[in-house]
């Protein structure tokens, strides 16, 4: 005997092997055809499921559920679809091995047509049963529901299934029959479906399925303990059905075709990935500036002055010497007030050596003579007024413009005095 394994990740693509596709346009009261594609276990199920408010006039409900067995087990079928135009619905497929494995479409629009003498409008259509939930009518995620109907009105045990257009379909599972007051004969289920989907609940008996009408529901936010990989959800990329109208212009998803390109997306695409290019770059490009601001910025010698900040209008030649660099007059100390001063009576013009102050002494300590040639008697007690060297300002030219070298003349060195020849004051 020969064994093998099978992968178990293979195993959900063997489980969805197959799918269906609408090989007509869906249009009023014209043959709706289909055909399965990859291989199933036959015979083959259709369940079409009306959507949406009835489009007939008077918005008189005409529309019934569809389920169809696909003929000798065949591949393929086709049948009546009396369904007004622009109106909606859902189809799902299933074989031998459950409820929806070949898929489920999205909601599909029925074309129009001219025919439209195949349904009625004077009288509403009913189901042949109804059904409930509880609480509050609604579904919630992971949270208990009461599925719950009339005993005299059905035959057998309701069957009901779970559509999410353009996912995963199901089948409830069936639990213990229970008699409650004031909810009549029910089941409870605990929907493992994720929050946010759209679920349509269909109700049938022995008669078929979807004899019990269908609701649409939205699940709630509850508790996620229930969820499992398995868990009924939307099926990402193209929804089962293949190409089929999904406006009532026929357009969207062209009938056998590819779905249709949206080029007013790929435009936009285009031009926002352009525009947000050009944002990138311009700020990169600003970005570059600030730095190369910063960077000048910071090379610029700040402890020097800068010839041209805060200039007079009145700027000397560039070959001159700047304003900060003008020398400034050298104020000599008052001299004391024991002794003779001589003061210039014109004031320093610069054009020969600054002296501070000129004192002559006599050989009489006890004279000194005045400026005007007379002499002013000084006690011999008192102290000789001190001496006041002449004192040189010379102005250094290191910041300005060097002159040129004259070779006539003997090289100057100067040097910091020595400080080796003062005097002491005498006591």
């Amino acid at each position: 005997m020969i064994s093998f394994s099978i992968p178990i990740f293979l195993l959900p693509s063997l489980a969805t092997a197959y799918t269906f596709q609408f090989t007509s346009v869906p249009t009023q009261c014209r043959d709706l055809s289909l055909a399965i594609e990859g291989q199933g276990s036959p015979p083959y199920q259709v369940l079409i499921i009306p959507v949406g408010p009835s489009t007939a006039p008077n918005n008189v409900e005409v529309r019934r559920v569809i389920d169809q067995t696909f003929p000798n087990n065949g591949t393929s079928i086709s049948f009546p679809l009396r369904f007004p135009a622009n109106s909606q619905f859902v189809a799902v497929v299933s074989d031998q091995t459950g409820f929806g494995t070949g898929g489920t479409s999205v909601s599909v629009t029925v074309q129009s047509s001219s025919n439209s003498s195949c349904y009625d409008t004077s009288q509403s259509v009913q189901p042949q049963f109804v059904f409930s939930l509880y609480p509050d009518k609604a579904i919630t995620q992971c949270s208990p529901t009461r599925l719950w109907w009339d005993n005299s009105t059905v035959q057998g045990i309701p069957t009901f299934q779970g559509l999410i257009p353009g996912g995963q379909s199901f089948q409830i599972p069936e639990s213990e029959i229970t008699t409650v007051v004031a909810q009549g004969t029910g089941l409870s289920w605990t929907p493992s479906v994720r929050a946010g989907s759209t679920v349509i609940i269909t109700a049938g008996d022995n008669r078929g399925r979807g004899n019990g009408g269908s609701a649409p529901f939205i699940v709630g936010y509850g508790d996620n303990s229930c969820l499992n990989d398995n868990s009924p959800s939307s099926t990402p990329g193209s929804p089962a059905g293949g190409s089929y109208p999904t406006s009532t212009s026929g357009s969207g998803q062209g009938v056998n075709g590819s779905p249709g390109t949206n080029v007013g997306a790929i435009v936009g695409g285009v031009v926002g990935g352009v525009a947000g290019l050009l944002i990138i770059a311009l700020l990169f490009f600003f970005w570059l500036r600030h730095r190369r601001a910063r960077r000048v910025s910071k090379e610029r010698p700040s402890l020097f002055i800068d010839h041209d900040d805060e200039a007079p209008t009145s700027q000397p030649p560039r070959e001159e010497l700047p304003i900060y660099y003008e020398p400034e007059p050298f104020t000599a100390s008052e001299p004391t007030d024991r002794a003779s001063t001589h003061r210039p009576s014109t004031p320093f013009d610069g054009s020969e050596r600054p002296v501070s102050q000129s004192l002559t002494y006599l050989s009489d300590p006890q004279r000194v003579a005045s400026p005007d040639g007379t002499s002013t008697g000084l006690s011999r007690k008192s102290p000789m007024p001190p001496s006041l060297r002449p004192v040189n300002v010379i102005q250094h030219e290191d910041a300005g413009p060097s002159l040129p070298a004259d070779n006539t003349q003997p090289e100057t060195v100067e040097l910091p005095p020595a400080y080796t020849n003062i005097r002491k004051t005498p006591a």
